[in-house]
């Protein structure tokens, strides 16, 4: 089952003297008395020059000081551990994860539903457009779905009902998945579903180097002000939730590593780019928010989170450090 929808920790701020009140936390560093992450404070002044996209550039967009940046002395804590067996169904929280060097986390993407043929050879993988699948960002009614994936045995539950059992390792398992799929979501088919298999070191991930994908808990707070509302990190289909952040400065970590206590390293290579997915609430399916236009409108992209490639292998469990080390 997936885990439970929580509501993400959303911080006030008090103002600083002579600048407009900002509705978020942030790490900054000209002292100004005020800090609580760090100490200190740096404020960004409206109409100082500033990359776009960037935490200074956020910082204006959002009231005026400046997004906090990763400095050498970062660390984040793991919050939560997810993995996500079928491309587009729900979540199965971990109690803990084994990574290995250059490889996927495991159990994550290791089956896609093809929405009419997409051309996808297990015999010469390569990375197809999600647009082949089906995925919450056109299919939200996935949401509604509730499945649990053990030793190959995928589960799937409608309003707390079992509808369908099967074993995705032989023919008979993927037909009983793909008949039930026919039946929940006739309109939305384009042809046949048919459940594929990943392929040894393929995985059925957005990015082509989606290996590990990380979700700041401060970016999400921080999305919730700019949406109004409620904003489950869930929608955002990490593997790792951390907090110990300001918002977005996870953006400012490509390119640098992460480094657990037990030596586990995790090389940062690009930013996330959402898409409508987040829309979707994963509790109930509705598509009731419009989180990549307000990261547009208030960010001027829709980057929100970061993909990591694991350099050195070992197990990581919710409530452990990760280091961060500039590139």
């Amino acid at each position: 089952m997936g885990a439970p929808a929580r509501r993400p920790r959303t911080g006030r701020r008090p103002p600083v003297a002579g600048l407009p009140a900002s509705p978020m936390w942030c790490d900054i560093s000209v002292t100004q008395g005020v800090g609580r992450r760090g100490g200190a404070r740096e404020v960004c002044i409206p109409g100082m020059p500033a990359s776009r996209g960037t935490p200074a550039a956020c910082g204006r967009a959002l009231g005026g000081l400046a997004i906090g940046m990763a400095t050498d002395t970062a660390r984040l804590r793991i919050d939560a551990l997810h993995r996500y067996p079928v491309k587009g169904l729900s979540p199965e929280p971990l109690a803990a994860v084994a990574l290995t060097p250059g490889a996927y986390v495991p159990g994550d993407r290791l089956y896609a539903v093809e929405n009419g043929p997409s051309g996808f050879d297990p015999l010469a993988p390569v990375h197809q457009p999600k647009v082949k699948y089906l995925m919450l960002m056109r299919n939200e009614a996935l949401a509604r779905l509730r499945t649990r994936y053990d030793a190959g045995i995928l589960t799937i539950r409608e309003g707390g009902r079992e509808v369908v059992r099967g074993d995705l390792c032989q023919p008979e398992g993927r037909l009983a998945v793909e008949a039930f799929l026919r039946r929940f979501m006739p309109g939305e088919l384009r042809g046949p579903p048919k459940v594929l298999a990943a392929p040894e070191g393929h995985r059925f991930t957005d990015s082509r180097r989606g290996f590990v994908s990380l979700i700041n808990l401060a970016s999400v707070a921080a999305v919730a002000d700019m949406v109004g509302a409620p904003v489950d990190p869930l929608r955002f289909r990490a593997n790792l939730h951390v907090d110990g952040l300001a918002p977005f400065a996870e953006l400012d970590l490509v390119g640098s590593t992460l480094v657990s206590e037990a030596g586990v390293r995790l090389t940062v290579t690009q930013r996330t780019q959402r898409c409508a997915a987040t829309n979707v609430d994963p509790a109930t399916g509705a598509r009731d928010l419009a989180i990549p236009a307000a990261l547009q409108r208030h960010l001027g992209h829709p980057d929100c989170g970061v993909y990591a490639e694991v350099s050195d292998g070992g197990t990581l469990r919710p409530g452990e450090v990760l280091r961060v080390m500039p590139a």
